[in-house]
């Protein structure tokens, strides 16, 4: 089967994937409108192209905080990398660090942060962090990351209870036997971990703003926050010292109805004014829907789902052919819309269409 674009990767990985590992995967809260208007909004711009410009040497690459990728595309935080492939998140670190991109691991892998950082040495790897009741666990999973060398620490702010998705409560979704949560291995003992491998009710639902300087105490890594939809928040965030936003939405599987990101992404965007980088994951499914992103001024974008998808095609090495595919299709989109680099792309490129 030739693997045109990442809507084949998603096919495959739904013909092939245990039904359980699947409904996981694609869940949104209740009845997914928030998932699919992730992908619906970007169907809603379009672009405004500029022809007869000099695209004969073209420049993808930027940076984050400082640090060069080749594109601008990253590795959204998800957990449970093995159900899709037998390597999990080091697979997912290897081929990141292959396509040179910034990939984010999850508080919830299957493998734990020095496998991770094992896997692919000198590579750019941020943590994502939930904080549980134990405050304990977390403060050691910061600090471990920031000794292992992650470059970044990701706190998301939108996980206070897990959503409901409603085929993982009919199937009643846990990981298999053989497979753990090995950043939290024993922080749970004797607990019952029915929800997601965790006890119910594991999260810390009392974190607030002030946590962010909790977790400046703890780490001299920069503080990203991911979660964020609004304006009001993107303000609090600033003016909490965060250096990044990274404009989330769960990938709709938290709160049903709120916006898509690419939408929240403008009023965030303005609310912000380039006082820290802003990101944004959710929907993205091509190279073109990356160019909108970025004319919106998103600095980068990450991927969750697809990435899964490719993991389960062909492990390290389909999860390098979905990233390939998004990095030629920004490259075409970019060079169609007359901009030769990344430097180039900004709101003059796109409009919101009446659809």
């Amino acid at each position: 089967m030739a693997m045109v674009c990442l809507s084949d990767f998603e096919a495959y990985a739904k013909k092939y994937l245990p039904k359980t590992t699947w409904d996981f995967f694609a869940a949104g809260a209740d009845d997914g409108t928030t998932r699919d208007d992730n992908i619906l909004a970007y169907k809603r711009i379009r672009f405004r192209p500029r022809v007869l410009r000099d695209v004969s040497v073209m420049d993808i690459r930027t940076k984050l905080l400082g640090t060069e990728i080749s594109f601008p595309v990253g590795i959204a935080p998800t957990g449970f990398h093995q159900l899709a492939w037998p390597d999990g998140e080091k697979s997912t670190a290897r081929a990141a660090k292959a396509m040179n991109i910034c990939y984010i691991a999850s508080t919830y892998s299957t493998s734990s942060l020095e496998e991770i950082s094992a896997a692919a040495p000198g590579s750019f790897q941020w943590f994502q962090l939930y904080i549980h009741r134990n405050r304990a666990v977390s403060k050691q999973l910061v600090q471990q990351a920031e000794a292992l060398g992650f470059q970044g620490l990701v706190l998301t702010a939108d996980l206070p209870y897990t959503g409901k998705r409603r085929d993982d409560v009919r199937n009643g979704f846990r990981l298999p036997p053989h497979m753990s949560l090995k950043n939290l291995e024993g922080a749970f003992e004797g607990d019952d971990c029915s929800e997601y491998g965790l006890p119910p009710n594991s999260l810390d639902p009392s974190v607030t703003w002030n946590d962010i300087y909790w977790l400046q105490s703890l780490t001299h890594l920069p503080i990203i926050v991911k979660g964020i939809l609004t304006k009001e928040d993107a303000e609090l965030a600033v003016r909490h010292g965060v250096q990044g936003i990274i404009v989330s939405n769960h990938g709709g599987r938290q709160l049903d109805g709120g916006p898509a990101t690419i939408d929240a992404l403008v009023e965030v965007v303005e609310a912000v004014q380039g006082r820290v980088e802003v990101y944004l994951d959710g929907g993205i499914r091509k190279g073109s829907d990356v160019l909108k992103a970025l004319a919106l001024g998103a600095k980068c974008v990450f991927i969750g789902r697809p990435a899964l998808w490719g993991l389960a095609y062909k492990g390290e090495e389909g999860l390098q052919d979905v990233l390939r595919i998004l990095r030629d299709e920004f490259h075409l989109s970019m060079a169609l819309t007359g901009c030769s680099s990344v430097s180039g792309i900004g709101r003059h490129l796109v409009q919101f269409s009446k659809l």
